[in-house]
């Protein structure tokens, strides 16, 4: 029976911009192989790499992983279709991790997404090897550049480094920043990995790397390419053993590294919560109770509503975590088509909307006599509906931070569709507090204009996040 290769290229036609990349490319990567792509700067090493892994658009050509049961499944090709990756290794060029993070909570985040078993035996023997046990409960941001490649490239192979079946590993220049010891190790290592059976492809300029190699492609003038094959004695270097393979939670694993993140350092909630409340006392302050009869109950409900608003198309945090060092690529790499939904809900405002309304409410009401004494019972209605705004302007921050910058200043004007569902909301409190809560369906029920705000929050939603992927 014939083996099926761990990565499966063909006919890959890569562009970025109007420039061509690669032309009907075919590639294979094979169990117990190490490949090495090598070429001057900018002829394309990186972006075959991160293609192999699904993180570029292709213009022609499919791409597909073996996967353990399945056999070969298709990660990307070019009419649009994308499926997430199985379990494997990544480093990028840049380290791809938050400086927030801990080396510890680095390494155990990598083995959970890749379904590695481990206890804190296990964890403490690896950050060992590599001389960073004992800064493992310090933030990557307080390592040193070299320190904190050790644990990207760490980061990299350790998924298949305790997998019992054969894994593929992505590394993009691994022994930049390296001192002369951790090079070694790390050739010693990938040696000995592909000894194992795991499949290695690394983009690297180190002379040192690419002898190591069983296979060369070469990456020459005018998209030329050639391959170059080597041979390759079995390392006998002793690696850590492996662990039993666990249930695989990535999904779940960027929720609790973006929670930690905000715990440890909450920017989110403190740059929304400031805007909103300044906003809140502007209103109390400049605005009277005979301004307010004046100009009606519409324009004192969106008052009531504003604070909330606020606090919901406020920029997430989350995108500034993403762009340090290239992590939200790492996560896009490793979640696959489900990241930008995932992130959209991350970086939404859930907890802040609700009680800013009804602290908006306490403050604004105050002295102001309304014909409906029971409205406080139902501000949880806009309160639900402002979750859906939240998440539709999260989706659309993250659609943006994506774009380039000449398209993202244009792009930013998205945002403006996001005061119809407010203006919807505010017509729904302005009933309730007028007629009080009544279960109709029509254009002059507040249920009725509830449910549009949460509907068009969440076509917006829809729209920013699932068409950039297709």
């Amino acid at each position: 029976m014939d083996v099926l290769p761990l990565i499966q290229i063909s006919g890959l036609e890569i562009h970025r911009g109007n420039r061509l990349i690669l032309s009907n490319f075919d590639f294979e990567l094979n169990e117990g192989e190490l490949v090495s792509l090598v070429g001057s700067n900018g002829c394309g090493k990186t972006t075959l790499l991160e293609s192999s892994a699904g993180m570029h658009t292709i213009s022609s050509g499919s791409i597909f992983w073996k996967y353990d049961e399945l056999g070969l499944k298709l990660v990307r090709d070019s009419e649009g279709r994308r499926n997430s990756l199985p379990p494997m290794g990544l480093t990028l060029q840049k380290n791809g991790m938050s400086g927030e993070e801990t080396v510890l909570e680095r390494l155990q985040t990598v083995l959970q997404v890749s379904g590695c078993d481990f206890d804190s035996i296990k964890t403490s023997e690896l950050l060992d090897c590599w001389g960073l046990n004992h800064r493992s409960g310090d933030r990557i941001s307080q390592l040193s550049g070299g320190l904190a490649r050790r644990l990207s490239v760490l980061s990299g192979i350790a998924p298949a480094l305790l997998s019992n079946s054969p894994r593929v590993i992505l590394l993009d220049e691994p022994s930049e920043g390296l001192d002369e010891s951790a090079k070694n190790l790390l050739i010693n290592w990938l040696r000995s990995l592909t000894s194992r059976g795991h499949g290695i492809i690394i983009a690297t300029h180190d002379p040192d790397l690419i002898s190591s190699s069983n296979r060369i492609v070469r990456f020459e003038d005018n998209n030329k390419i050639s391959i170059d094959l080597k041979s390759q004695t079995d390392s006998n270097f002793v690696l850590p053993s492996t662990t039993q393979n666990v249930k695989i939670r990535k999904t779940s694993s960027l929720f609790y590294w973006a929670y930690r993140m905000e715990k440890r350092n909450p920017i989110d909630t403190i740059n929304r919560l400031i805007p909103s409340i300044l906003a809140l006392l502007l209103c109390h302050s400049l605005i009277s109770e005979d301004e307010i009869s004046n100009v009606g109950l519409d324009f004192f409900s969106a008052l009531v509503l504003l604070p909330s608003f606020i606090s919901v198309v406020i920029p997430p945090a989350l995108i500034g975590r993403y762009s340090e060092e290239n992590c939200g690529r790492w996560w896009s790499a490793v979640i696959g088509p489900k990241f930008r939904f995932s992130s959209s809900i991350i970086g939404s405002s859930i907890l802040l909307p609700l009680p800013l309304i009804y602290i908006s409410w306490i403050i604004l009401s105050d002295n102001i006599l309304l014909p409906n004494d029971d409205v406080i019972y139902w501000l949880w209605l806009p309160g639900l509906a402002m979750f859906f705004v939240s998440i539709a302007s999260s989706s659309l921050h993250l659609l943006i931070s994506d774009l380039r910058r000449a398209g993202a200043s244009v792009a930013s004007l998205l945002l403006l569709v996001l005061i119809w569902p407010f203006l919807q909301l505010t017509d729904s409190l302005e009933m309730i507090i007028t007629d009080g809560i009544s279960l109709g369906f029509s254009l002059d029920e507040p249920i009725f204009m509830l449910l549009l705000a949460g509907v068009t929050s969440i076509l917006v939603w829809f729209v920013s996040t699932y068409l950039p992927d297709t």
